[in-house]
C-alpha cells in the first residue's frame, strides 16, 4: 500500500511543474508580443510625424492686403484639403515680406511690387516668379472732397490737387507695395510731399491707415480689395474719389525663395502651392472670392501670362 501511495503522489507533483512552466512561457510570449507591437507603433508614429514636419507645412510671407481682405481664409482651406500641405502666412508690407524672403525665413513670397520682384529675381534672391491676380489702387477721402479729386483727369492730377491745396493725406510710409506705388506716383508728377502738417505717415497696414484717414477726414491711397472688404466701411465716411487710371494697376505675384541661397527651404511643397495658385482650379478659387456686398476683390490673370509675367495674346 505504501508503494501505491508513493506511485500515486509522484505523477501529481510532476504535472504541477509542467503546468507552471507552460504558464510562465505563455506570459513571456505575451510580453514579447506586446513589446514588439509597441515598438512597431512607435516607429509608425515617428515616421508619420517626421513626414508631416518635412512635407506638410510651408511658410509664406505676404501682404497685409491679401490677409486683411480675407483672401487666404477663402483659398487656403481648398488647397490644404487637396494637398494636405498647410500654409502659414506671415502678413506684413510687401517690402518687409521681400526682406523676410531674402533672409530665408519663409519658403515663398506673395506680394505686389513687380518692379522690385523682377529686380530681386535678377539678383538671385528668388526664382520661379509668376503673376497670380490683380486689382487696382484707388484714392479715397471724405465726401466733402476739399481737393476736388472727383473731377481729376488722372492719378497724377489727383495727387497734384492734394499737394497744391495742402489737403490732409495719410501715407502708409512703411515701404509696402501700396507705399511704393504712392512714391512712384509722386515721382511721376515730379513732386515730393516731404513731411509737413498736411502729409502724415501712419507706419501701419492698410486697414489701420484707412481708419486713421477716416478719423482725420483725410485722403489715402488704398488697394481696392482692402477698402471694399472693411467690415466697418459704411460707417467710416470714406469714399472712392478717383480710380481708373492705368497707372493704378496693381499686380500680385508669387515667387519661390531661391534654394541655392537657402538650402533649408521646402521648395518642393512651396512649388506645389505656386502651381496650384496659377492652375485653373486655383485661379477659379481666387475669382470666386467676394466681399459681403458681392464685390469681386481680386481678378486672376495667371493663365493670361507666361512664366516671365508677359501677357499672352
Amino acid at each position: 500500500m505504501a508503494m501505491c501511495k508513493v506511485s500515486a503522489s509522484a505523477p501529481k507533483e510532476n504535472s504541477f511543474e509542467v503546468s507552471d512552466a507552460s504558464a510562465r512561457g505563455k506570459d513571456i510570449l505575451k510580453q514579447m508580443k506586446k513589446q514588439i507591437l509597441l515598438l512597431f507603433a512607435g516607429f509608425v508614429l515617428w515616421t508619420w510625424a517626421a513626414s508631416a514636419t518635412e512635407i506638410d507645412f510651408i511658410r509664406c510671407a505676404s501682404t497685409s492686403s491679401t490677409q486683411n481682405s480675407g483672401l487666404f481664409n477663402h483659398i487656403l482651406p481648398v488647397f490644404e484639403a487637396k494637398t494636405g500641405i498647410r500654409v502659414h502666412v506671415i502678413a506684413v508690407g510687401t517690402g518687409a515680406a521681400l526682406e523676410i524672403g531674402k533672409r530665408g525665413d519663409v519658403d515663398l513670397v506673395f506680394v505686389h511690387a513687380k518692379i522690385d520682384e523682377l529686380r530681386m529675381i535678377e539678383e538671385g534672391w528668388f526664382k520661379d516668379r509668376r503673376d497670380v491676380m490683380y486689382n487696382n489702387f484707388v484714392l479715397v477721402g471724405p465726401a466733402s472732397d476739399p481737393a476736388g479729386l472727383k473731377s481729376a483727369h488722372s492719378a497724377g492730377n489727383a495727387l497734384k490737387r492734394i499737394f497744391e491745396t495742402r489737403s490732409l493725406f495719410i501715407s502708409r510710409g512703411d515701404n509696402s507695395g501700396t507705399h511704393k506705388m504712392e512714391m512712384r506716383l509722386w515721382a511721376h508728377i515730379g513732386m515730393h510731399p516731404g513731411s509737413g502738417g498736411w502729409y502724415l505717415e501712419s507706419g501701419q497696414g492698410m486697414a489701420k491707415t484707412l481708419r486713421i484717414a477716416a478719423n482725420k477726414n483725410a485722403y489715402a491711397l488704398s488697394d481696392k480689395g482692402t477698402f471694399l472688404s472693411l467690415a466697418d466701411r459704411n460707417s467710416l465716411g470714406l469714399f472712392v474719389l478717383f480710380e481708373g487710371d492705368p497707372l493704378l494697376f496693381n499686380q500680385y505675384g508669387v515667387m519661390l525663395v531661391n534654394p541655392e541661397k537657402h538650402a533649408h527651404i521646402k521648395s518642393r511643397s512651396a512649388l506645389i502651392f505656386i502651381d496650384w495658385l496659377t492652375s485653373k482650379e486655383g485661379q477659379e478659387t481666387i475669382g470666386t472670392f467676394k466681399d459681403l456686398h458681392g464685390n469681386q476683390l481680386f481678378f486672376p490673370n495667371a493663365l493670361q501670362t507666361n512664366a516671365n509675367g508677359i501677357i499672352q495674346k
